[in-house]
């Protein structure tokens, strides 16, 4: 089962404590499939969060004569009196969605119906597909009110609404409250950072290797060029014997070349005497 659908199966078991909250859900259901009798919907999560609504708010199963339809659709302020029918505005109304907490729940049914996650081991995104965009504004407004930014984009004859970046999608399920999916995201970030912060320091450790590799290779040439062509007696002594330590000891670092001298030398001291030899191995060669 892919993320996206883990999330779906836990969402749609979910209810909004109060009343309220499940009313926006359901205008948000309605609105977002895109059609007044959800119990059609392809998508089997909907219709079953559909139904499990209509059985918490009005005790119904299905909407069966027109004081079923007038109970529910008067109640999400989608219903048009004078011709006693529902109608499918292109936006929920203000009044349904104005507290946090029925805004969480709004965004819930959107995302029931229409959205979708990338699976967190590959990247991090969060979309959900609307209508028209009026709707796609309402929806940016709503999720960007629990300090998120969220964007719009068209695709096609769609407006996406969407976040890119892990922490923002980790808030979104929250506010959903999706907690299951939440802590599964976090493992995987958590785990991301980690295999990304070993392979930084692995990265780091392998050109520190390969740069001190490199180095000791054109010492060792250095100090071979002088030898055939001036030979290593023409050196003056402390440059000799550092010379002659590093043919002995073609792979110790500098710290511990430095230890075999007499008297011992520091790092930065064996450094600067093999910088002379390589001078004098350039002036040779020129």
């Amino acid at each position: 089962m892919s993320f996206s659908s883990e999330v779906k199966e836990e969402l749609a078991k979910h209810l909004g404590k109060s009343r309220h909250c499940q009313i926006a859900e359901l205008a948000a259901l309605i609105a977002f499939e895109g059609k007044t009798n959800v119990s059609e919907s392809e998508n089997q999560l909907v219709a079953q969060k559909y139904h499990l609504l209509l059985k918490q708010l009005y005790n119904i199963e299905e909407i069966r004569s027109e004081e079923d339809a007038w109970r529910v659709f008067s109640s999400v302020k989608m219903w048009d009196e004078s011709a006693r029918e529902p109608v499918l505005p292109e936006t929920v109304k203000g009044l349904l969605i104005q507290q946090n907490c029925c805004r969480r729940a709004y965004i819930r049914g959107a995302f029931l119906a229409g959205g979708s996650i990338s699976d967190p081991n590959k990247s991090y995104h969060f979309e959900i597909v609307c209508r028209n965009l009026e709707q796609a504004k309402q929806l940016r407004d709503v999720i960007n009110s629990f300090g998120m930014d969220a964007k719009i984009v068209a695709r096609k004859k769609y407006e996406i609404v969407y976040l890119k970046e892990g922490a923002q999608i980790v808030d979104i399920l929250n506010v959903m409250e999706a907690h299951v999916a939440l802590m599964n995201l976090e493992n995987v970030r958590i785990l991301k950072e980690m295999r990304n912060s070993v392979n930084r320091k692995v990265n780091c450790e392998t050109a520190n290797i390969s740069k001190t590799v490199n180095a000791a290779v054109k010492q060792l040439a250095d100090i071979e060029y002088i030898r055939e062509t001036a030979g290593l007696s023409s050196l003056p002594d402390n440059l000799k014997e550092m010379a002659l330590l590093r043919l002995e000891y073609p792979d110790a670092p500098l710290a511990e070349l430095g230890t075999y001298l007499n008297p011992p030398v520091g790092k930065s001291g064996v450094n600067h005497r093999l910088r002379k030899i390589s001078e004098i191995a350039e002036g040779l060669r020129q």
